[in-house]
């Protein structure tokens, strides 16, 4: 099976981890050989509820038997989509009230940066340094990373960035600016969190000039950072919201969220403006419709930040020079990525699963499902501390 892995699947690097995959159930993942590995990084925040949910299983099941798919996205009435679409409506700031339901979080962020222009009647985009919204093009076009799109020149024209955190920078956003989007916490440049107000004031700054202030959800998005969504910590109310990953705990999914008055403007001057076949596919439109429910129905989103001081409070040491992030979002930092390099591989062969971030090198990513309990918790932290006074001693720190 390796063998074929390599000759027949597309790689997306040099090294995958090649871990042959048996079954995974609840914080588990098993390989061939029976080995369990305790699942910090949770599909890289997409099982939200683990794996195997018995909500989640037993929803898709139920939609399989009555129906799959029928027409494409927005044509029919299909019970699943309506009913996740009102439920989250519920459970998010007015007038954010119309959802848009695909297949993934790029596609989400190509559906807003559309919806904003359409809006407006405006071409500009801004977006961050170090952001990551996706790999399609235009995706990609508000990517803040040029090594990794450098090579699929050209992209979007008019877009422009802004440093995270930067007040000075947002006088770049004018009234020929569509919309600038950002992450509410930054994930690729090493789970980044806004201070001093920032989001507020690119708020105002949007509201000023006339331009719609995306947030990019998928990372902390359904319940990681102790509340549904990340903006929710920071006292503001975006014009659209993108979202995926954790949203259907597993499945491919995603969607974009605004105000019924923004929104409509898709359907319209063009008709069509955004399409799609498999969005808002029923089946998996149970699984997020499952995922919710379970979300805002116990007290999961509030365990997350409890969930953080545990973690905080058992991973100290001096290869450890501080933690960012918020709940079950955060990254230790170590010295050097030649250090985090060792610790993810040593702990992988110990049986515990953690992952890198995408532009910061020295950052170990954990993000585990929210349903992680406080004994698997302490086992995993365990296991790194182990691993980092392995590295410690090999190096001679």
């Amino acid at each position: 099976m390796k063998e074929d892995f390599y000759k027949y699947q597309a790689q997306t690097s040099p090294n995958p981890l090649a871990m042959e995959i048996s079954h995974a159930k609840g914080s588990y993942i098993y390989d061939k050989n029976n080995k369990a590995y305790l699942d910090f990084v949770a599909g890289v925040s997409a099982c939200t509820l683990g794996h195997q949910h018995e909500r989640v299983n037993n929803a898709i099941k139920d939609q399989l038997d009555k129906y799959s798919h029928v027409m494409v996205y927005g044509e029919y009435i299909q019970d699943p989509s309506v009913e996740f679409c009102k439920l989250l409506a519920e459970n998010i700031p007015a007038p954010l009230n119309k959802t848009y339901l695909v297949n993934s979080g790029t596609e989400a962020t190509e559906g807003a940066l559309k919806l904003a222009k359409r809006v407006t009647g405006r071409s500009q985009l801004i977006s961050c340094f170090n952001a990551y919204h996706g790999n399609t093009m235009g995706s990609m076009s508000v990517m803040g990373f040029e090594e990794r799109k450098r090579a699929f020149r050209p992209l979007l024209p008019d877009v422009d960035f802004i440093h995270f955190n930067c007040v000075e920078d947002l006088q770049k956003i004018t009234t020929k600016t569509a919309g600038i989007i950002l992450e509410t916490i930054q994930g690729g440049a090493g789970f980044v969190e806004p201070f001093d107000g920032f989001l507020t004031k690119v708020r105002e700054r949007c509201t000023e000039v006339g331009a719609l202030m995306i947030v990019d959800e998928i990372q902390p998005g359904f319940g990681r950072t102790g509340k549904l969504f990340g903006f929710q910590n920071y006292d503001v109310v975006p014009d659209v919201i993108v979202m995926g990953k954790g949203m259907a705990s597993g499945m491919p999914v995603g969607a974009f969220t605004a105000s019924d008055e923004h929104m409509n403007l898709l359907y319209d001057n063009p008709r069509f403006g955004h399409i799609t076949t498999f969005g808002g596919h029923p089946v998996i439109a149970a699984a997020s419709l499952a995922t919710l429910r379970e979300l805002v129905e116990t007290d999961l989103m509030a365990q997350t930040l409890e969930k953080e001081k545990l973690f905080r409070e058992l991973l100290v040491h001096p290869l450890i020079e501080e933690i960012r992030g918020r709940g079950l979002m955060i990254a230790p930092m170590t010295p050097s990525a030649d250090i985090t390099n060792r610790v993810i591989m040593k702990c992988q062969d110990k049986g515990l699963i953690l992952f890198w971030l995408l532009f910061e090198g020295k950052a170990i990513r954990i993000t585990p499902p929210l349903t992680v309990s406080e004994t698997e918790i302490k086992e995993g932290c365990a296991i790194i501390i182990e691993a980092l006074n392995e590295v410690q001693k090999e190096l001679g720190l």
